[in-house]
């Protein structure tokens, strides 16, 4: 009986030679070295891993210059624990950890290439490892020619990581041969030759998005004038054209959160008519937003002081776009400020 198999009770043994070595595993536990994990209890595969509580995992690889951090950042965006450039040696230390999570950690994708070429040789073993842990892995490589490799590595002006002396079609020739065998291994190839960024991203949605549409995040953001634009803004509302409350005795010591400041605001011409057509705009922004893999969106909405009006139409903004199904945040970048 080798170590990883089950031990027998004494109903299923039959031989005198196996009673003792059950007698011995139960006088004499092994006690775990150090920097050894204990023996795993409870159900799960042979590897000691719950099987409910096993990560989805993908790996992401391919040729340096073929799209593999675009890859990597859309699966960041669609939910996925993202690990760059890990060595291979480790992947399955980080299924473990993710097993452990308690379901805080359910799909992990780890990014492997030949940066880290010391431990690429180790990919095969951990490989192995996770398949005999029934742990279910994809491959996504990312692939493309030649000569649109070598255009991205000259418009950035960089070495290509395996070229050495040389020029960059050897460090390309030498990393093809390196990848040969993961390439023919590989669940899904993507070749990104004639792909841009958003075409790649909607070939990752594709496959990893589910039925459901990628979802969008947006954080509404007031602010005001006199401090300067926000410089993160995606787009910019100016609500400077409604009158300013600032000019109103009992109002002025308020701030937009205020039923009082918010009901003066929305009781001005025009203001309930701005923030239903902006709000319809929004969903035709979102709706192309989506398209192009764009996943966060800040709206930065600003009056004069940041205290009044924008507060107010921020507030009510985020509510309309909470209720259109997007993630909103509200952040009032300069209430309290004056």
């Amino acid at each position: 009986m080798t170590e990883h198999e089950p031990e027998q009770t004494t109903e299923q043994t039959t031989e005198q030679t196996t009673d003792r070595a059950t007698d011995r595993a139960t006088a004499q536990p092994t006690e775990p070295t150090a920097g050894q994990a204990p023996p795993a209890t409870g159900t799960g595969t042979g590897g000691g891993l719950p099987d409910a509580a096993i990560p989805e995992l993908v790996i992401i690889s391919g040729m340096s210059g073929a799209g593999r951090s675009t890859a990597a950042k859309c699966l960041e965006d669609l939910g996925w624990f993202v690990v760059d450039n890990l060595p291979p040696a480790l992947i399955p230390t980080m299924v473990e950890l993710g097993a452990r999570s308690q379901g805080n950690v359910a799909r992990i994708a780890v990014v492997v290439d030949v940066r880290g070429r010391r431990f690429f040789d180790n990919l095969r073993e951990s490989l192995a490892d996770l398949e005999a842990k029934n742990v279910t892995r994809r491959i996504v490589f990312l692939e493309s020619s030649d000569d649109a490799l070598v255009r991205r590595f000259e418009s950035v002006r960089r070495p290509h990581p395996l070229q050495g002396d040389g020029r960059i079609v050897d460090g390309i020739a030498a990393e093809r041969e390196l990848l040969r065998e993961l390439r023919g291994d590989a669940d899904l190839v993507i070749d990104t030759s004639s792909l841009n960024v958003h075409e790649l991203r909607a070939k990752m949605d594709a496959q990893f998005a589910g039925e459901e549409e990628p979802e969008l995040r947006a954080t509404v953001m007031s602010f005001g004038y006199k401090y300067g634009l926000p410089v993160d803004a995606d787009l910019v509302v100016d609500c400077r054209f409604l009158p300013n409350p600032h000019w109103v005795p009992e109002l002025r010591p308020f701030t937009g959160l205020n039923e009082e400041v918010s009901g003066y605001v929305f009781n001005q011409p025009g203001a309930k008519e701005f923030l239903d057509r902006y709000a319809e705009l929004l969903q035709l922004i979102a709706t192309g937003y989506r398209r192009e893999g764009k996943r966060y969106v800040t709206i930065a909405v600003g009056c004069t002081g940041g205290k009044h009006r924008s507060v107010a139409m921020s507030e009510k903004l985020a509510a309309r776009l909470a209720a259109e199904g997007v993630e909103t945040v509200v952040v009032h970048r300069d209430m309290g400020r004056e």
